[in-house]
C-alpha cells in the first residue's frame, strides 16, 4: 500500500506565506510526477504546481511568482511554498503522485485546508 501524508496547512491573513508538505511511504517506485490540487468550495479541483522527476516544473497561472514547488527524490517528499497569499487562494489542497512503470499508478493524499482572510 502508498500512502501520501500532507501537512502544513493552515489559517494564515493575506500577504502571508505558508509551506505545504506530502510524504509518500510503502511499497512505492519510481515516482514520475509530483504535483499539487487545490479544490475550492462549489469549484472543480485544478492544478496548482507539478514537478517532474528531472525536476521541470509548471504552474497554474494564477500562482506563478507566488508559489514554488520542491520534491526531495531521496525522501521521496514534495513540498509547496506558498507566498503573497490571497483570498482566493482559500482550498483544500491535495498531494498527488504518479510512480510506477509507465507512471501507471496514481496516489492523492487526504487533503489539507489553507485559509486566507483578508
Amino acid at each position: 500500500q502508498v500512502h501520501l501524508v500532507e501537512s502544513g496547512g493552515g489559517l494564515v491573513r493575506a500577504g502571508g506565506s505558508l509551506r505545504l508538505s506530502c510524504a509518500a511511504s510503502g511499497s512505492i517506485f519510481r515516482i514520475n510526477s509530483m504535483a499539487w490540487y487545490r479544490q475550492a468550495p462549489g469549484k472543480q479541483r485544478e492544478l496548482v504546481a507539478a514537478i517532474s522527476s528531472a525536476a521541470s516544473t509548471n504552474y497554474a497561472d494564477s500562482v506563478k511568482g507566488r508559489f514554488t514547488i520542491s520534491r526531495d527524490n531521496a525522501k521521496n517528499t514534495v513540498a509547496l511554498q506558498m507566498n503573497s497569499l490571497k483570498p482566493e487562494d482559500t482550498a483544500i489542497y491535495y498531494c498527488n503522485v504518479k510512480w510506477g512503470l509507465g507512471a501507471s499508478f496514481t496516489n492523492w493524499g487526504q487533503g489539507t485546508q489553507v485559509t486566507v482572510s483578508s
